[in-house]
């Protein structure tokens, strides 16, 4: 039976075949959604008007008999800092409710539609993109499908939580510090964090200009690649889309691992992690035959650069709303966008000034190897409304700490897959592969390599 929890590329191929109408899933994937996620609050808006008009759209085009584009009929969901034509962009947030409705769709948004993909809605996240447990306080917390009393980590959890529980086989999200990577660890499914520069951000609300990303959530590798490759092309309207033009992937991914240096991050990257994480991590690590360790240099020093650099700009983006209408923002997000809103300009220059040395010492280890493996989360999901976890023996604060291994990652715009692990009678949790500049293809080709081993895989949750 093909619908709503089937893999995208099979959904494109029964659509093509025949074999089910784009209409008929459009519908099933409507009803699944009214259905279940009143359980998981992943959707902020539902847009059955629109899916429905795109699907019959490509069930005319097959009944004419053309060439159906590569995603025809499959059905995904945007994070609802992604404009969508007719609907206000919230970005999680009370104060845009105000803001007019989008006069049309973000790039990628465009770009899912040009490759046949049905939009059916906008997705819940933290407000203005600032957390990584999505518990929001104007639209209420994103609960992970595989423990509704659980967190779907943040600040794209309405992404991985929809996708995790079958509601749409696609997302889209974007990281900043660990949007991507903390839900679909946290969710048990795939993320794709891509080179800074690589994907139009146009029509998004960013939140840090100069380390935002945007990318695709999936329960397949295959999946993963294919929504990525739709999404890829130069766009002068992003001046930070700096792409060297398009890089298909989903065929590159039986290339498999052969040839390929791969090595553990140690130091930081273990210090950080409680033992699940590090369990997963020795799981791939063997299962891909990496013996070796490396240590990415002054990690811990990257990360509280990329605070200071997060804060300091989001601060100052959100300064006019903060010196009116504090009020209206959620009292954590206002409280680390004044703390950052003050940082000294010193501050902020330095941070920027040791990023450039920190990308330049660890690209020099992609010269040595060609994927890293690090814990993508210190630990699994975290209860909602628990305000400390224990990594290491120290007590430390949840929300900001579950992103304490993404931060140095993205600081410097490396592209990082993150792949699942399923442990019987546990939560799932993932790991980050990450490569060098331009090579998402090599952290792609790694993944396929695992989930064709039964290493890692992204079943539908059975928190149903």
């Amino acid at each position: 039976m093909i619908g709503p929890e089937s893999k995208a590329l099979e959904i494109a191929a029964a659509i093509a075949g025949g074999k089910v109408s784009a209409v008929e899933v459009a519908r099933a994937t409507l009803e699944r959604i009214a259905r279940l996620d009143t359980k998981y609050n992943s959707f902020t808006e539902v847009t059955r008007e629109r899916a429905l008009a795109e699907s019959a759209a490509i069930d005319a085009k097959r009944q004419r008999g053309e060439a159906l584009p590569p995603l025809a009929g499959v059905p995904y969901a945007v994070k609802n800092l992604f404009d969508i034509e007719g609907i206000t962009t919230l970005a999680g947030s009370k104060i845009n409710r105000e803001l007019p409705p989008a006069k049309q769709d973000a790039a990628l948004v465009a770009r899912m539609r040009a490759a046949g993909a049905v939009l059916v809605g906008a997705l819940n996240m933290d407000e203005y993109a600032y957390g990584f447990t999505t518990e929001n306080t104007h639209y209420g917390p994103v609960r992970n499908p595989h423990d509704t009393s659980r967190t779907a980590g943040g600040s794209s959890g309405g992404s991985g939580a929809a996708v995790a529980a079958g509601l749409v086989p696609i997302a889209l999200g974007s990281d900043t510090n660990g949007s991507i990577r903390v839900p679909a660890s946290l969710c048990g499914i795939f993320g794709l964090k891509p080179t800074y520069g690589r994907l139009s951000r146009k029509g998004s609300y960013l939140f840090v200009a100069s380390i935002d990303h945007l990318g695709p959530f999936a329960r397949s590798c295959a999946d993963l690649a294919a929504a990525y490759d739709a999404l890829q092309y130069p766009d002068p309207d992003d001046p930070a889309c700096s792409a060297p033009g398009i890089q298909p992937t989903l065929r590159q991914l039986a290339s498999g691992i052969k040839g390929m240096r791969i090595a553990v991050a140690g130091g930081y990257f273990e210090e950080n992690a409680g033992p699940d994480a590090l369990a997963a991590v020795a799981v791939l690590a063997r299962a891909l035959g990496a013996s070796r360790k490396v240590i990415v240099p002054e990690a811990a020093r990257a990360r509280a650069a990329a605070f200071i650099i997060s804060a300091s700009e989001g601060g100052n983006l959100h300064l006019p709303d903060l010196k009116v209408r504090a009020q209206d923002f959620d009292p954590m997000t206002r409280d680390r966008f004044l703390a950052g809103a003050l940082t000294p300009t010193a501050w902020y220059l330095q941070a920027q000034r040791f990023r450039s040395w920190y990308r330049s010492r660890v690209i020099e280890l992609f010269g040595e190897v060609d994927l890293l493996l690090a814990p993508a989360t210190p630990a699994s999901a975290t209860l909602i409304g628990q305000e400390t976890m224990s990594i290491a023996g120290r007590e430390v604060p949840t929300r900001p700490s579950m992103g304490l291994l993404t931060q140095p990652i993205s600081f410097i715009g490396l592209p990082v897959v993150v792949v699942p692990l399923h442990r019987p009678g546990q939560m799932p949790i993932g790991v980050q592969l990450i490569a060098a500049p331009w090579q998402e293809a090599v952290a792609l080709r790694a993944a396929a390599y695992l989930e064709a081993e039964g290493v890692v895989s992204a079943p539908i949750a059975k928190a149903q």
